[in-house]
């Protein structure tokens, strides 16, 4: 169950219910912003909180904090003015777009003391933490590098390309695992459906610490793709998304260039609803101070790489 906190939604499009119906479920549902006023009379017999047309309509003291699932060209805007409220904030990915954007969300909420989060959701899957804790803790020796697939015959756009639509989720997942800053960003991608917007890239980061990272985003794909593989130096972890299983692949191969093979065996499995556990680490960060895993500063990081990417794919 999520800590007691009163909360406004900010947002009741597709993925604004979801919230939505997670804070109405759990008790943490104070109010709803919603521009379509066609919208309110529906919104507010459905979860019986005050819908408003701006967050300023609402009573201050009558909630602490906001989640914002608006388009993410009014995140900036819509984030800015919650925390001049002094009310914590959970925004959707991406956070903004672009890393001075980001920055100056990160500075706001670092002057006003209050805890900005992003909705980075894969990073609140057990499967992702799991393969953190094992990354640390030596189980494939040290890493080397980690590759990842999200492609699908997808719902296509005209506005952002591929990476900036499915991609986000990837790189702020590489970040968490390997927990060091980039050094180098490259990408390549093909527009095929609409020019000037991939519907496939292939992004490449290199890291301080010399891990590499490849994320592969398609929707122009024949079947639904999704997995993540960790290469070390003593084994390999495979993160299978559609089933939430963990497989260990005790296969390296030695100094003598001699191929090591002792098995696999699934070393996780199960899933959870990560959104309501993103909600529930924002909220429980909001109450006790706490840095969030997602915070302002990583949400950054990711957004910088996102437009050195743009800049490599031009």
């Amino acid at each position: 169950m999520l800590p007691s906190m009163k909360v406004v939604a900010i947002g009741a499009g597709k993925w604004g219910t979801n919230i939505l119906n997670t804070l109405h479920e759990t008790g943490n549902l104070a109010g709803i912003v919603e521009l379509d006023e066609s919208q309110h009379t529906t919104l507010q017999e459905k979860y019986d909180v005050p819908v408003a047309k701006t967050i300023r309509s609402l009573v201050p003291d009558s909630f602490q904090a906001v989640t914002i699932a608006t388009p993410a060209p009014t995140h900036l805007g819509v984030g800015l003015e919650a925390i001049a409220l002094g009310k914590h904030a959970f925004i959707e990915k991406p956070i903004t777009l672009s890393a001075a954007d980001a920055e100056e969300l990160v500075k706001a909420a670092d002057q006003a003391g209050v805890t900005l989060m992003t909705n980075h959701l894969l990073l609140y899957q057990p499967a992702i933490e799991f393969l953190g804790k094992s990354i640390r803790e030596g189980l494939i020796g040290d890493l080397r590098s980690i590759h990842v697939t999200r492609a699908n015959l997808g719902r296509a756009r005209d506005v952002e390309n591929v990476l900036w639509s499915l991609g986000v989720h990837d790189v702020a997942v590489v970040l968490d695992l390997v927990q060091d800053q980039p050094q180098d960003v490259t990408a390549v991608g093909d527009a095929f459906l609409n020019a000037g917007i991939e519907d496939d890239t292939h992004l490449h980061i290199t890291f301080e610490n010399g891990v590499k990272a490849h994320i592969h985003n398609s929707w122009l794909w024949p079947v639904l793709d999704r997995r993540t593989i960790v290469i070390g130096s003593k084994g390999m972890l495979w993160y299978d998304e559609l089933n939430q299983t963990v497989t260990l692949h005790k296969k390296s191969i030695n100094a003598s260039l001699q191929n090591v093979n002792d098995g696999e065996e699934v070393v996780f499995e199960g899933a959870a609803k990560p959104l309501t556990l993103s909600l529930e680490h924002f909220i429980d960060c909001a109450t006790n101070g706490k840095t969030p895993r997602s915070d302002g500063a990583s949400a950054r990081t990711v957004i910088g790489i996102l437009e050195d990417a743009s800049r490599s794919l031009k």
